[in-house]
C-alpha cells in the first residue's frame, strides 16, 4: 500500500488552499502534517480521503489513479478533533457500524469489535452509550470505529486537541504502539511542533497550502532547509538574529563576540541570520564550549512544569525554554 500525491492543487473561490503538493506515504508508516491553523492540513486530508477533488494533479493508491474516486469507494477512515459518535447507539454498535455497512458477518463483527476495543482499553464500556463516557473514552470509541475495518489509510485531524494534557500524552503513546503492528498508512495533523516530535515518524511542514519540508521528524527538526521551516517546527518560535562571521569569530550587533564554532567555518565570511532554539539556551553552563551572554529578564511565562523566559540585551530579544518553574 502506498499513497502518492503528484502536483496536487485545490483552489476555492479564487483562493489557493493547496499549492502544488507532491508527497508519498508508504504502508506501515506514521506521518505527521504540521502547520499553523489554516495552513492546509485538513484540506489536504480531505483530498487524500476523496471528500474533495483537486483542481490539478493526481492522487494514487498502490499506483492506481483514484483522483476522481469518491470516499465511499476508497478504503479510508478519518478521525476528527470532535468526538463524532452516534449518541443513540452503544459503544459496541458505534464501533461495529462500518463493518455492518460493509456486510461483514455477525460472528466476525463480534470478534473484530472486541479485539479493537481491548486494544484501545474500552472493552468494559461496550454496552454503554457515548455520553456516559469520559472525553478520552469517547475519542477512543471514535478511533476504534476508524481502526476496526482495517482501512488502508487512516487520517487523524487533530484528534487529541480537545483532551486534557494527561489524556493526550497517554493516547499519543498508545497511537505510536498501535501502528507499529499495523500495515496501514496513518496521517496525523497537528499545530504543535512538540506533538510532531513526540509522535515521531515522518513530518511534513505545511504553510499557506504549500509543502515547506518533509522527512523524518528528527531530521526536519535538526536540519530545517529554510528559515520558515525552522520557525514553524519550534515551540516557542526559534530565536532569529543578524550576525557576522569574520576571521575567527562570529559577532552579533557588533558588540557580542564569540570564537568561531567549527561547524560554521566552512560557511565563509559574511553577514547571516542565525537561529537559536529556545531549548538550546540555559541559565547555567552545561558544556565547556558554552557561550556566555548577559541579559535582563523581562518576564517568566510559567506553563505547567516548564518556563518560557523572555530576556533582553541592549540589541535583541531572546526566549528561553527551561524545564522547571523559574520566577
Amino acid at each position: 500500500m502506498s499513497l502518492t500525491l503528484e502536483h496536487v492543487s485545490r483552489v476555492v473561490e479564487g483562493q489557493t488552499w493547496i499549492d502544488d503538493a507532491t508527497l508519498r506515504f508508504e504502508a506501515g508508516s506514521f506521518n505527521v502534517l504540521l502547520g499553523r491553523t489554516l495552513s492546509g492540513k485538513t484540506s489536504l486530508m480531505r483530498l487524500m480521503a476523496g471528500l474533495d477533488k483537486p483542481d490539478s494533479g493526481r492522487i494514487l493508491m498502490n499506483g492506481v489513479d483514484v483522483t476522481q474516486k469518491p470516499v465511499r469507494l476508497r478504503n479510508v477512515s478519518m478521525v476528527y478533533q470532535q468526538f463524532i459518535n452516534y449518541p443513540t447507539m452503544t459503544v459496541f454498535e458505534n464501533i461495529a457500524s462500518p463493518l455492518r455497512q460493509a456486510g461483514v458477518s455477525n460472528e466476525l463483527i463480534q470478534s473484530k469489535v472486541l479485539e479493537t476495543a481491548k486494544m484501545l482499553r474500552i472493552d468494559k464500556f461496550l454496552q454503554r452509550h457515548p455520553l456516559e463516557l469520559s472525553g478520552g473514552q469517547q475519542q477512543r470509541t471514535a478511533m476504534a470505529r476508524a481502526l476496526v475495518k482495517d482501512a488502508e489509510l487512516i487520517l487523524f485531524d487533530e484528534p487529541l486537541v480537545n483532551l486534557d494534557y494527561k489524556l493526550r500524552e497517554e493516547l499519543r503513546q498508545e497511537m505510536r504502539e498501535l501502528f507499529k503492528a499495523r500495515h496501514t498508512i496513518a496521517i496525523y495533523a497537528t499545530t504543535e511542533p512538540n506533538e510532531a516530535l513526540a509522535l515521531g515518524g515522518t513530518t511534513t511542514i505545511l504553510h499557506e497550502g504549500r509543502v515547506i519540508q518533509s522527512g523524518k521528524a528528527a531530521e526536519v527538526y535538526h536540519q530545517p532547509q529554510t528559515v520558515l521551516a525552522a520557525e514553524l517546527f519550534s515551540e516557542p518560535p526559534i530565536n532569529l538574529m543578524p550576525g557576522r562571521i569574520s576571521g575567527n569569530e562570529v559577532s552579533f550587533a557588533n558588540f557580542v563576540h564569540f570564537p568561531l564554532n567549527v561547524d560554521l567555518r566552512p560557511i565563509g565570511e559574511g553577514d547571516f541570520r542565525f537561529g537559536v532554539r529556545p531549548s538550546h539556551i540555559s541559565l547555567v553552563p552545561s558544556n565547556d564550549d558554552d557561550l556566555e551572554l548577559a541579559v535582563t529578564v523581562e518576564v517568566a511565562e510559567i506553563s505547567g512544569s516548564e518556563t518560557f523566559l523572555h530576556v533582553r540585551s541592549e540589541h535583541f530579544l531572546l526566549v528561553l525554554h527551561l524545564p522547571g518553574v523559574h520566577e
